[in-house]
This record gives structure tokens, C-alpha cells and sequence, in this order.
């Protein structure tokens, strides 16, 4: 397919941090390295056992951190490969942007941002950027993946300029800049706007399997009934159960066939030519449309108060809370708790000895962390879904 002019190029990448010697292994440019990398290291497989709506769910069935972005990876092909934009590049960004989440989701994250507050705080897309360019390292001669600069921004700023970087942020940053007060690529902003509509839908999929949603609850959100009519008008004689999934699917067609058109349209009328004029245009050009905005706002409100802020959730997020920062609490009160290597790298000064203690309980999943606090810490009681 031929590329818009407008796509990131593999072959005018700015690069890596790390010089690296010629190609040695097949024949992939660039994107596709750092893609492959990501798929390969211990990060994204730790995925597998990480929150994403229920927390270390029992039901197979149940998305989780790892299958979430899977299929954030397949709506940003899909929408990429449409814009002619590169996908290699689109699908690296999908699939790495939650790589810095810890156990339990933004449960965890709250826990681990309100322990670390002396030392500067957490947030997840921030340890992103410190996970692929510090923690990981799986080569011999440099930290980190040593992905390439286009990468790194794009996870940097998917969701748009940042302003007031977080320490792990502004740390990455001044190794190896990466514009941060710009826009990124289109690549990137498909890929924070999959996401957007994978969860949007998927988290519908989980929250009816779990029975903490209904159909009569959802089809009353404006956005949801208009496609459920759609759905029942073209199958008006099956039962509606069988339907749920079709819904799902159907609203994540209309959502991107709206961002399709949207981002045309935005593109055609900024005149953008290059990479470089995406950077400078002054505002995302990949988005839904005012009134797909609109609706999609709503449906999150309903989401919100209805199924993440739903009272067995809640009870799951307090014990994911008293988890984390029990465990936080224990590794800085006795660092030799922690495995040997990484007691053997813990910084002799404040706040590097916090963070180096974030970074552990970060990685973990959800069941090595309850394992975990279990032996360290003592007993607790999970609520159902545990």
C-alpha cells in the first residue's frame, strides 16, 4: 500500500539513542524492530497477569492488561493501514503504551502514586518510557530496548503535548529528547485513539459477561442505543442474548469508520504536507467527530459510574490499595526482602532508594503481588473475582 506523505518513514527515523552496529538479523527496517522487540520482552509478557478491568480475574474468558492491548494493536493497524500511515509503527505504539502499568491497574497506580509523594510521585506512562529505557534490558551493550526516537515519543506523547513531564518523563527526556511540548505522529495518535475506542467497547464485552452491566442499562446510553437499534433491525429474529458481542462489534466499526472521516477531514483542511507539519499543525488531526465526541463522553460517564466505580470494584480496588502500599511500605522498610539482584542495585540515596522500590512493585502482576504481600506482610481477605 502506498504510504500518505504525511506517515513516519522507517528510513528517515532520527534513530536511537544508542548507535547500534548494521542490521543482523533479517530483514525488518526500523518500526518493525522496535514492534518486535516490545513483543519480545519480559514487560509486555507480564501483560498476560495484569489488571485490566477485573482484577486477577478467575474466568478465562476476562480480558486482562496483556489482551487489551492486542486488540488495541489490531484497531490501530486497521485504522492506520486505512490513512495510509505505517503500521509497524502504529502497532509498536499499541502495543507498548501500558507497559508501565502496575498490578492491579489505576488501582495500583493511585497506591504506588500516593506512596511515592516524596519522591516525586508515579503514573503509568511515565514508567513506560523508564520501563523500555532502563528497567528492561536484554542487550549487552546499552540499557533498555534502545528503541527508536519515534517510538519513544509516540508513547511519550500519544495523548498529546506534555507540558509538565513527571520525573521518569523528564528523566528520559533529558537523556534523549523527545519534544515533548509538540504534537506526535499521526502514528501516535491513532494508537492513543485505539485505545480509546478498544476499551470503550471491550470493558462493555467484560462488565455484561460479569453481570455487573446489563443490556437494559447500556442500551439506554444515546450512543449505545443507536447502534443496538441498528443491530436489531438486522437480526430482528435472534434472541437478543446472542447479540451482546455483535453490539460490541458493531460500535467499534461505527467509531472508527467516525474517526476515519474525521481525520480526513482535519487532515485536508490543515494542508499538512509532511511528519514534520503534523508536529507543528497545533492539534490532534486524528479524532472522532464533534458529535461521535459528544457521545463517546457520555458513554464513559455511564461506564464510570456504573461498572469501574461499581461497589464490588471498589471493594477489589481498596484491597488492591492496602496490597501495593503494603508491599511498598515493606520492600523500603527492608530492602533485603526484595529478590537478590535487585537488592544488590538499590541506590544509596533519596529518592533514587524509592523509586528503585517503585520499580519492583511496579513489575509485578497481579498474583506474584498478593503472593507476595501474603509472605511478607499478612493475611487479607480479596472480594469475589480475586
Amino acid at each position: 500500500m502506498t504510504s500518505a506523505p504525511w506517515a513516519s518513514a522507517p528510513a528517515e527515523s532520527r534513530g536511537r539513542q544508542h548507535p547500534e552496529p548494521a542490521a543482523e538479523r533479517g530483514p525488518r527496517d526500523a518500526f518493525q524492530r522496535d514492534r518486535d522487540r516490545i513483543v519480545h520482552s519480559i514487560a509486555f509478557r507480564r501483560l498476560r497477569s495484569k489488571t485490566q478491568v477485573f482484577m486477577a480475574p478467575d474466568g478465562d474468558h476476562f480480558r486482562v492488561r496483556l489482551t487489551h492491548s492486542l486488540e488495541v494493536g489490531q484497531i490501530g493497524r486497521t485504522l492506520a493501514r486505512a490513512l495510509g500511515l505505517n503500521e509497524d509503527l502504529t502497532e509498536a505504539l499499541c502495543l507498548a503504551h501500558d507497559i508501565g502499568h502496575p498490578p492491579f491497574g489505576h488501582a495500583g497506580e493511585d497506591a504506588l502514586k500516593a506512596a511515592m509523594a516524596a519522591a516525586g510521585g508515579f503514573d503509568h506512562n511515565g514508567h513506560t518510557l523508564r520501563t523500555l529505557t532502563r528497567i528492561e534490558c536484554p542487550y549487552p551493550r546499552w540499557p533498555g530496548l534502545n528503541l527508536s526516537w519515534e517510538t519513544l515519543e509516540g508513547l511519550a506523547k500519544h495523548n498529546g503535548p506534555v507540558r509538565r513531564p513527571g520525573w521518569a518523563l523528564a528523566e528520559v527526556d533529558r537523556a534523549y529528547p523527545l519534544d515533548l511540548a509538540g504534537h506526535a505522529s499521526l502514528e501516535a495518535q491513532v494508537a492513543a485513539i485505539a485505545d480509546d475506542i478498544a476499551y470503550d467497547n471491550h470493558d462493555i464485552d467484560d462488565g455484561l459477561r460479569a453481570g455487573l452491566l446489563t443490556l437494559d442499562q447500556i442500551t439506554a446510553v444515546p450512543l449505545v442505543a443507536r447502534v443496538w437499534d441498528g443491530v436489531r433491525a438486522r437480526y430482528p429474529d435472534v434472541a437478543t442474548p446472542r447479540l451482546a458481542r455483535e453490539l460490541v462489534r458493531a460500535q467499534i466499526g461505527t467509531m472508527v469508520n467516525d474517526v476515519l472521516a474525521e481525520t480526513r477531514r482535519r487532515i485536508a483542511s490543515s494542508r499538512v504536507e509532511t511528519t514534520a507539519d503534523v508536529r507543528t499543525a497545533g492539534e490532534a488531526l486524528v479524532g472522532f467527530s464533534a458529535t461521535m465526541r459528544t457521545e463517546e463522553r457520555d458513554l464513559k460517564r455511564f461506564m464510570y459510574a456504573n461498572l469501574y466505580h461499581h461497589p464490588r470494584q471498589m471493594a477489589a480496588a481498596s484491597a488492591a490499595d492496602t496490597i501495593v502500599s503494603g508491599l511498598f511500605t515493606r520492600y523500603r522498610d527492608d530492602p533485603a526482602a526484595m529478590p537478590a539482584e535487585w537488592h544488590a542495585r538499590l541506590p544509596s540515596d533519596q529518592p533514587a532508594r524509592d523509586r528503585h522500590v517503585a520499580d519492583f512493585v511496579a513489575g509485578m502482576t497481579d498474583r506474584y503481588a498478593i503472593t507476595r504481600y501474603r509472605a511478607l506482610v499478612g493475611s487479607i481477605d480479596l472480594p469475589e473475582g480475586f
